[in-house]
């Protein structure tokens, strides 16, 4: 709850509604919020890794194809599809880099839960776009603004889950936080939220749902990359394949030309 109290708290004062139909900010606000991060909560309370659900989160790149195939009409091209099964290939690489002593932490509600939330983060990109389509490209749809309103929708739902599933809710102590985590909640706030959004949602005003997903597809990458520069941890065998394919999925949905004159006789 509190990364959206940063993220609508005082932007909104200072940023107009968006001239959208209020259904798409509820909606996003909604799928985005509550949708993806609530589930993603209650899977880590009811039984799952947290090192596990980062890999499963990004199944969201499967189901933003799906749903934008259904909804938005957004086909699959030959290279989109090949990029996607490099995809496949890499988070089954990623998560057999997970411990295998951690799966006894994992549970059938948490790992439905847990896909559950990826579903929804696809549902949200479904949603930006659609809110895109309504305001016909015009000066109705600025990311900023539609992630800074739509961040005051989850806050009311969360207050409620964190009282239903918390002995003690933490918004009911944010006077006694410290200084280090007021600093993390306005990081999560403004940064990754707000800003890290805003760019995302705008990606999805100017490209295709089905092209924007897969670069969800760096996060373990960058996770890992930033674990083994300053944690010193080491990065598996597996976690090198996740990586290396990831890499080449990437390439193979953004620059498919370039995969082409590597392989010349082969037809994406």
């Amino acid at each position: 709850m509190g990364r959206y109290l940063a993220a609508a708290l005082p932007l909104l004062f200072f940023l107009r509604r968006p001239a959208l139909p209020v259904r798409w900010i509820l909606a996003y606000g909604l799928c985005q919020g509550v949708g993806q991060f609530g589930l993603l909560f209650i899977a880590l309370k009811v039984g799952m890794t947290a090192s596990l659900a980062s890999v499963l989160m990004q199944t969201q790149v499967f189901f933003t194809a799906l749903l934008g195939l259904f909804f938005l009409h957004e086909p699959l091209a030959g290279p989109q599809k090949f990029s996607l099964a490099l995809g496949a290939l890499a988070l089954t690489c990623f998560g057999m880099g997970v411990q295998s002593g951690t799966s006894s932490g994992v549970t059938w509600a948490g790992l439905i839960l847990n896909l559950g939330g990826a579903c929804m983060w696809a549902a949200s990109n479904i949603v930006a776009r659609k809110a895109q389509q309504a305001s016909q490209g015009g000066p109705g749809y600025d990311p900023v603004a539609f992630v800074v309103w739509s961040s005051a929708v989850p806050i009311v739902p969360f207050m409620l889950l964190s009282w239903a599933f918390d002995p003690s809710p933490d918004w009911l102590h944010l006077s006694q936080l410290g200084w280090a985590s007021w600093v993390s909640l306005l990081y999560l706030g403004w940064f990754a939220t707000v800003i890290g959004y805003a760019l995302w949602t705008g990606l999805l005003k100017r490209q295709p749902a089905n092209q924007v997903a897969p670069l969800s597809l760096g996060v373990p990458v960058i996770g890992l990359s930033a674990g083994a520069l300053v944690l010193n941890e080491v990065i598996s065998a597996w976690q090198w394949a996740g990586i290396s394919l990831t890499l080449l999925a990437l390439v193979v949905n953004f620059r498919p030309n370039l995969l082409a004159a590597l392989l010349p006789r082969q037809r994406l």
